[in-house]
């Protein structure tokens, strides 16, 4: 079963969803043998945000990362707003001029300030002018609660303020999808909220998103969907509510039996 969030414009009045991702049948094995996607199929509409969950090993990072060329497929089919993802180099560039992306580890510049590690992205591959760029790179870090570290280095950070700074990187190059690669497994617990809030408030301005993660307080709050992934197959799609309160697949009582205490 599929889920689709309904979506409405300015004066209440339902639209019909505009799909940004679709993922058709999408497959992956790896070369030791390893059939990681057995044919994933997933769409995503612009404004929704949309959660993958699951065990270990279940594919999750694997399917999130073919949406922008990171990992390559060998079967099926990828669009992101109308670009098919392929072997064409172009292709993927424009792919990834659209698609942010955080993951697990900040991937941050050390020898480069917080500010300039925002705006190389913007001077070298939108071509902004260094004001422009400065500019945008203060509001984005003013946006992820963090405007006073601008001059200092990421090694002078706590990792929350790392990965805020990861994010508010991605959104310079105003991408019309964001992606999360379990943008908070690797911090301490206490720097966990700050990052979530951030994503949270994303989520709120209508930034189209999905995230690979097992905040389920997260999940439950923010996401119109949650896709369950495991052993490489698409188990379930469908609502917070319905996924949590009442998981009809005995694959998902069995994880969510493991995850909630």
């Amino acid at each position: 079963m599929t889920y689709s969030q309904p979506q409405t414009n300015a004066s209440g009045t339902a639209t019909l969803p505009q799909p940004i991702i679709i993922a058709k049948d999408v497959e992956k094995t790896y070369s030791n043998g390893f059939h990681v996607l057995k044919g994933i199929s997933l769409t995503v509409n612009k404004g929704e945000v949309v959660v993958l969950m699951g065990p270990s090993g279940s594919g999750k990072s694997t399917f999130i990362r073919t949406f922008n060329g990171l990992e390559p497929y060998q079967k099926g089919s990828i669009e992101i707003d109308g670009i098919r993802m392929s072997h064409d180099l172009k292709n993927v560039e424009m792919v990834r001029r659209e698609v942010g992306m955080v993951f697990q580890q900040f991937n941050l510049f050390p020898h480069l300030t917080v500010l300039k590690n925002i705006t190389l992205g913007p001077m070298h591959l939108r071509k902004l002018p260094k004001s422009e760029a400065h500019d945008l790179g203060m509001q984005l870090l003013e946006r992820v609660g963090i405007a006073h570290q601008a001059n200092k280095y990421p090694g002078q950070l706590s990792g929350g303020q790392q990965q805020r700074v990861a994010i508010a990187r991605a959104l310079a190059m105003k991408p019309k999808v964001m992606l999360f690669d379990e943008p908070t497994s690797a911090l301490d617990p206490e720097m966990v909220r700050e990052v979530l809030d951030v994503m949270r408030s994303l989520a709120e301005s209508g930034m189209t998103m999905v995230s690979v993660t097992h905040e389920v307080g997260f999940a439950r709050e923010v996401a119109d969907r949650i896709i369950f992934l495991a052993e490489g197959q698409l188990m379930a799609d469908t609502t917070p509510t319905e996924f949590f309160n009442h998981p009809k697949e005995e694959r998902v009582k069995k994880f969510l039996s493991q995850i909630l205490h």
